[in-house]
């Protein structure tokens, strides 16, 4: 079998950016070694799509994780936001930790445990707030399923 795929159909898109996000994104891709910006949006779609696959093998199974994020200390009306967000999904919240890093900018952790979508979900709304300004979910194992 060749090593190139033959009939592959491409399909371009527009996706708007702001200049400083493009910027640091082409930084990426030179210190990664892709020679263009589309080569560099495939693997992080599949980086993506392989997590979600992770996620589902994990099904009615009980993980651990912390959700991380920065976001905009002068938006007060986005702690009540996160503090409401954090109470909706207290059935997998166990703790929070809130650092400021300077002035404008703080930062928080949630330790959280439970199904990978409960912990996505809660993820993806956190994210989605306007003034979270970066938003990342590490998952591991409760350690029950191993050996």
């Amino acid at each position: 079998m060749s090593a190139k795929k033959k009939n592959v159909k491409l399909t371009r898109f527009g996706v708007s950016v702001p200049e400083d996000l493009i910027e640091s994104f082409d930084a990426y891709i030179r210190e990664r070694g892709y020679s263009n910006r589309s080569e560099a949006i495939r693997d992080l779609i599949r980086e993506r799509l392989v997590a979600r696959d992770w996620e589902r093998e994990m099904m009615g199974k009980e993980v651990a994780g912390t959700i991380t994020y920065v976001y905009d200390h002068h938006k007060r009306e986005l702690v009540d936001e996160i503090i409401d967000i954090q109470h909706e999904y207290g059935e997998v919240v166990l703790v929070s930790q809130h650092v400021h890093l300077d002035h404008s900018n703080c930062l928080e952790t949630v330790i959280v445990k439970g199904d990978p979508l409960s912990l996505k979900d809660l993820t993806y709304k956190l994210k989605a707030l306007k003034g979270i300004k970066h938003c990342t979910l590490a998952t591991t194992t409760t350690g029950k399923d191993i050996s």
